[in-house]
């Protein structure tokens, strides 16, 4: 999710932008023993309608080093909340992230940052974070691109590593496998023969889009068309003539709650396209269900389906439900998707700093690096080579009632739904 998020930009641009944006990005010392202090920043859009989502991820953050008494080895750590979204955008910006990330690389205290939520966030931050030595986890970035040789854009993920180090992590499956679940979803649940496929143009939902087409053409699911839309539109009138003359069982959108998931849905059902609307983990949030209203939501309408990666608040087991209890009590609701997920970045960047030798950045990234059978709130799991996740279990939910309601689980390493 992982995982909001711009328009693809070409590698060179961006290289670019972060040339003028990092400044004096040599590795900082620790604190000075007297100081006993590390830092721990979180950058997040806390700007837009994704800020319910994004609270809960941070009140997930805040418990974890809650539960460790706000210290770690006699080390007190400090915690601190940036935004990356602006007012005008209601949305992350790069400007933002870019200056997110350069303060906490200059901060000599920092030896940690939890994000980003979207992706291409993700491409912003990296690199100025993996030049200081400063190791970052995401609770919710899912483009595959990021980490893995092959997966997206010529030259990621090296792009993203100018130490020739691997500094990024994330707790979340990638969209190479949510991608392929819709896909199987579509076709073995749904009995699809034809989809249409949107995306919103941007890193994580074209990169999903590209997975179903991708998948699609291997399960033998016919894409009758396959669209980038304008995530800024005031409606999508003509886009729904098209894809209901062209016999389309289902609609696929590769995108998110802020770029206009709910306005595409609600004009498909006034439209009369009851098609079966099947979105990424980038709609798994209140505000989707709220921008869409309950007419487009209602079953009369047509069915909705939401998949994830991981499994929701109320289906966790162990650790995690442990986790949703206490936050249910701490905070009288249950806990958004990727509260769990915030929490669980926290926890394993907390325990690196534990293991930790020297108190540094570069001995906790190391410790972060090497991470085995963690015993956490998703389950046991370890971090691969690329700095990905070992957690494969996937689900699909729908809604009902104006409530997501779970349908299934999918682990996605052997295949098989639960």
């Amino acid at each position: 999710m992982a995982m909001i998020r711009p328009m693809i930009r070409p590698i060179a641009a961006v290289t670019s932008a972060l040339a003028c944006l990092t400044l004096a990005l040599a590795a900082a010392p620790a604190p000075q023993d007297g100081a006993k202090t590390l830092k721990v920043f979180s950058s997040l859009p806390r700007t837009g309608s994704a800020n319910s989502q994004t609270t809960s991820i941070v009140n997930g953050i805040k418990m974890a080093i809650e539960e460790r008494g706000g210290q770690v080895d006699g080390w007190t750590i400090a915690y601190e909340d940036l935004d990356d979204a602006s007012p005008q955008k209601g949305n992350w910006d790069q400007n933002l992230e870019a200056a997110n990330a350069n303060k906490a690389a200059k901060d000599p205290a920092c030896v940690g940052y939890i994000g980003t939520y979207n992706s291409g966030a993700a491409k912003i931050a990296m690199p100025i974070l993996n030049k200081a030595g400063v190791v970052m986890v995401s609770p919710g970035n899912t483009y595959p691109g990021l980490t893995k040789p092959g997966a997206g854009e010529p030259n990621e993920p090296k792009i993203y590593r100018p130490s020739g180090k691997v500094s990024y992590f994330r707790v979340v499956p990638t969209d190479d496998i949510q991608g392929a679940v819709a896909c199987e979803f579509c076709v073995q649940d749904l009995k699809a023969k034809k989809a249409f496929v949107l995306h919103d143009r941007e890193l994580y939902g074209k990169g999903i889009a590209d997975v179903f087409k991708k998948s699609a053409a291997a399960s033998g699911l016919e894409v009758a068309g396959f669209e980038g839309v304008d995530p800024k539109a005031s409606n999508y009138r003509s886009l729904v003539t098209k894809i209901r003359s062209t016999g389309a069982d289902v609609v696929f959108y590769g995108g998110t709650t802020q770029n206009n998931a709910a306005q595409i849905l609600k004009d498909l059902r006034s439209g009369g396209c009851k098609a079966p609307f099947v979105s990424p983990d980038g709609t798994f949030e209140k505000a989707y269900i709220e921008a869409a209203g309950k007419d487009a939501m209602s079953p009369e309408a047509g069915p909705v389906f939401i998949t994830f990666g991981g499994l929701p608040s109320e289906k966790l087991t162990g650790l995690g439900a442990e986790f949703v209890k206490k936050y249910q009590a701490k905070h009288g609701e249950i806990p958004e998707a990727y509260a769990v997920y915030g929490y669980e970045a926290c926890r394993v960047l907390l325990d690196a700093i534990d293991r930790a030798d020297a108190k540094d950045r570069a001995a906790i990234l190391a410790a972060v690096a090497a991470t085995k059978d963690f015993r956490g709130a998703l389950g046991t799991w370890s971090f691969d080579e690329n700095g990905d996740t070992t957690h494969r279990t996937m689900s699909v939910n729908t809604v009902k009632d104006g409530e997501f309601s779970f349908v299934k689980a999918v682990d996605s390493g052997a295949g098989k739904a639960k």
